[in-house]
């Protein structure tokens, strides 16, 4: 027995196609929804809708298994018929945790979740806490990154389909690892979304870079954010999912009094509550607004955590001084970086540049466990021209410098796949276009969009060759080789001083302190029991030593030299020191 059900407000009749036989479904009621029972179909049995006088069978809007892909029939998948064995896993604290972003398709050779569970005693060992999925919401075509998900409640199919994500999350946990997925709600794929033949799940009212913008304020958008809701309630409930990432969640236009990401962080909570589980929500959004992590008892929207850009920016102009495009004019000094390390968000309610108006609000009075920092992920290698990594950018040795930053630094540290070995792989933006004028346009678009910026259109890896998709896959040997070795065991011994350190979890507001020397390119951070020292210039410098008595516990160069008074750093190198705990006395 199947209980069908289709929200479809619009339309004069519904006819539920299930193998040979035409049905006509019951409704719509008030809300819209029409029902029909049928004692025939178990897990498995195909099934799509037929609208009014339309002859198309379409899939199912909530469909959650579309194994011949988005465009064709949907399955009855039955959520209960997988065994869970990780009752006793519990989820570690977002400030404890160190996260590690990965693409299914190219994490391995084989580009499914089942060949990804044979690299989870790899991370373990590496010290991640938290390992966060790029999309695995169904799109149209083989190979993307999973933003231009159209069949949201269903798993890509060459990722493995559904059952291959819960035996992931299943072994994940485990492994005591914690599961973090991306979704996307801002916005629906090009190509396979018929969403809109049922519903208005879209409105015209406002635009967004893709197009007419989500409907969560306008007539019907009551079961629209219903949608949405319940897939992230989904993700969590039934594929025991740990946490959220939410896609460029200023795009989400929203001017109702409780606001739809207020919505949903007050729905996650509550199941958090209800299964005992520790769940969270992360947004990532371009807003430099603190009411996006701010309590909602305190007026906010109670997001747990928020992508911090502006500490990738200052960061990445600093290690890769020079002309600056895009929003990167708005950065390249010591003094942003230490703004953004001591009070989160560089563009504060200043003027910016590259927006040409006033920017962003003050955040220095929250804890910065709020902010998920970075030197790297998908977008800001993958929008590349070349999907270049910061190693080939900056050099081994500024890398070196950037992963201490980063990881002695106030922010949830997240690093993206292969990162910690300086791989010397690409991650270029890749699609898979059915529609042969859609592919030509992204092509030629990708091209035009780098020639503005002095690269030549031979250089520019083709968006939809296969190509450029394999090219992007991580070359697990890399990590045996010397120069890549050196890399990863420097990522392991500063992710494992993390994890054994409390007050490197502590991001109390003012709780890191900066000094810097724009002149002399050299500047510290001190968080705990931790000093930081980092010489960006190419000559050796000296720079005052920690207030306490410390010691040196890791070093990027030999050579670091030190006394009461002064350390003497080689060129582009970082020192951390640890302040000696003091004897007691009786």
């Amino acid at each position: 027995m199947h209980d069908f059900k289709i929200w479809a407000p619009r339309t004069r009749s519904m006819t539920l196609k299930l193998k040979s036989a035409e049905l006509q479904m019951r409704g719509p009621d008030c809300e819209g929804w029409w029902h029909l029972e049928v004692a025939e179909a178990v897990h498995g049995t195909e099934y799509g809708f037929s609208i009014d006088d339309d002859p198309a069978v379409y899939p199912d809007p909530r469909s959650l298994w579309q194994p011949d892909g988005v465009h064709e029939m949907s399955r009855v998948y039955d959520q209960s018929a997988f065994t869970w064995n990780d009752a006793e896993f519990e989820a570690k604290p977002l400030p404890q945790s160190v996260i590690y972003e990965i693409h299914i398709g190219t994490f391995t050779p084989e580009g499914t979740l089942d060949s990804a569970i044979d690299r989870l005693d790899y991370l373990t060992d590496l010290g991640v806490t938290h390992l966060e999925l790029m999309p695995v919401a169904a799109f149209a075509g083989d190979r993307g990154w999973g933003y231009d998900g159209v069949a949201l409640f269903a798993v890509h199919e060459l990722y493995g389909g559904p059952d291959a994500l819960k035996r992931f999350v299943n072994a994940a946990h485990g492994k005591g690892l914690s599961i973090l997925l991306d979704v996307v709600y801002n916005h629906f794929g090009p190509v396979g979304n018929y969403t809109g033949k049922f519903g208005p799940y879209l409105t015209d009212a406002h635009k967004t870079p893709w197009g007419c913008a989500v409907n969560l304020e306008e007539g019907g958008s009551r079961e629209v954010r219903r949608f949405f809701s319940d897939n992230a309630l989904m993700w969590l409930r039934d594929f025991h999912i740990d946490g959220l990432r939410l896609d460029a969640v200023h795009a989400l236009i929203d001017r109702s009094a409780i606001h739809f990401l207020e919505q949903l962080a007050k729905e996650v909570e509550g199941l958090g509550k209800s299964q005992r589980r520790r769940l969270v929500l992360i947004a990532e959004s371009d807003l430099n607004d603190p009411r996006m992590v701010t309590e909602r008892d305190a007026g906010g929207l109670g997001m747990d955590a928020q992508w911090n850009d502006d500490f990738h920016h200052a960061l990445f102009t600093v290690l890769n001084p020079g002309p600056t495009e895009g929003y990167y004019t708005d950065f390249g000094e010591l003094e942003q970086l230490a703004k953004a390390l001591e009070q989160t968000f560089v563009y504060d309610g200043i003027f910016s540049r590259y927006r040409n108006r006033i920017h962003g609000r003050p955040a220095s009075d929250l804890p910065q466990s709020k902010f998920v920092g970075f030197i790297q992920n998908h977008d800001q290698i993958g929008n590349r021209a070349v999907g270049d990594r910061i190693a080939q950018i900056v050099g081994i040795d500024r890398a070196k410098m950037a992963a201490a930053i980063l990881l002695i630094g106030p922010f949830i540290p997240l690093l993206f796949q292969g990162e910690e070995w300086a791989a010397d792989t690409p991650f270029q933006y890749f699609a898979d276009h059915e529609d042969p004028e859609m592919a030509k346009s992204v092509s030629e678009g990708r091209k035009m969009e780098f020639l503005a910026f002095g690269w030549e259109p031979e250089t520019i890896p083709d968006p939809e060759a296969r190509e450029t998709f394999m090219n992007s896959k991580l070359d697990w040997t890399e990590i045996s080789l010397a120069g890549h070795a050196q890399m990863l065991e420097w990522y392991r011994e500063l992710i494992h001083l993390r994890n054994g350190s409390a007050s490197l979890w502590e991001a109390r507001p003012g709780a890191s302190r900066v000094s810097f020397s724009e002149a002399g390119k050299w500047f510290t951070l001190s968080r705990g029991e931790f000093h930081l020292i980092c010489n960006l210039s190419a000559e050796k410098r000296r720079v005052t030593a920690p207030d306490d008595a410390s010691s040196l516990v890791l070093s990027s160069r030999k050579g670091v030299e030190a006394d009461d008074n002064w350390v003497s750093l080689p060129g582009e190198s970082v020192a951390i020191f640890r302040r000696n705990p003091h004897p007691s006395t009786f």
